[in-house]
């Protein structure tokens, strides 16, 4: 989910709090009218709040990249009324769990029972570099796969306790506001890092981190392909943040299972709300 790793992330979020944002595409959500005083945020970034005062926009993703997938046939029943295992779309144990701004964590201090460091390439250190038990099995197969292929993929962001994103989500109430925060970090609870089925990419270079130009290198690209063969989905794809919430994160990798993410594919389904029938969750309610 977004992070602010540098000064250009922080004044492209200042960009989107001013109504730009569709201009710099940027990991951010869109404002939503619905909220009163408030733009809906960014998914979860981390460190300082300050606002860089010479901003620099990344370029968009390349044209591939924004082609939309296929709406799935008319009268199909539900994707996962097809499979053999069904799961809980609330209990956070579930791969099925959805957490959006519609749907918080139940409980919303919620802590995954059996976190453990994944053996992949780590960007990271501390409980970031943490993920599930299942999810740090199925990323060592989708990285050890990229990697036959000639691509590196690193883990630049994983688990995320409720206790740092309240840190983090307070450090922008009190500089900027609560309306403000919203642009620029999700809520505690409402967080798809605090599962531990979620985790954010790069490629091991830094090459366009964080930013929107990730989607046209060949890491996203790998997983945008091959993703969904070892249970992952790319969960905010681009242009459907009306849906999601967030605008276009190739980096935020969701674990659902090989038969839910395969599903998917094949469908054309791209969101999970789509995915699972679930109503649109542009902005907190």
């Amino acid at each position: 989910m977004c992070h602010n790793s540098g000064p250009d992330r922080r004044t492209v979020t200042a960009l989107l709090a001013a109504g730009l944002g569709l201009a710099a595409l940027t990991a951010c959500t869109p404002d939503d009218p619905k909220v009163t005083g408030a733009a809906t945020g960014s998914a979860s970034m981390t460190g300082s709040p300050t606002v860089s005062s010479s901003p620099t926009v990344s370029s968009s993703p390349t044209a591939a990249a924004r082609q939309p997938a296929p709406s799935p046939a008319k009268g199909a029943l539900p994707p996962s009324a097809s499979l053999a295992k069904q799961h809980s779309l609330t209990d956070p144990r579930s791969p099925w769990v959805v957490v959006n701004k519609h749907r918080p964590l139940t409980p919303l201090q919620f802590a995954p029972p059996d976190l453990v460091q994944p053996a992949v390439q780590l960007a990271t250190s501390g409980e970031s570099a943490l993920l599930n038990s299942t999810t740090a099995a199925a990323a060592g197969k989708l990285f050890a796969a990229a990697a036959a292929e000639g691509v590196t993929l690193t883990l630049a962001s994983g688990y995320r306790s409720f206790q740092t994103q309240t840190a983090t989500y307070n450090g922008y109430v009190n500089t900027r506001g609560r309306a403000s925060a919203d642009t620029a970090s999700a809520r505690p609870g409402f967080s798809e890092h605090q599962t531990g089925w979620a985790f954010d990419i790069g490629d091991g270079g830094g090459a366009c981190s964080f930013q929107p130009c990730f989607a046209e290198q060949p890491a996203a690209v790998w997983v945008k392909a091959n993703a969904h063969k070892y249970g992952f989905v790319v969960r905010y794809p681009w242009m459907l943040h009306g849906t999601t919430g967030y605008y276009y994160e190739p980096w935020h990798l969701r674990y659902l299972g090989p038969e839910a993410a395969g599903d998917m594919a094949k469908r054309g389904i791209t969101t999970v709300e789509e995915y699972f029938g679930l109503e649109a969750a542009p902005g907190y309610r």
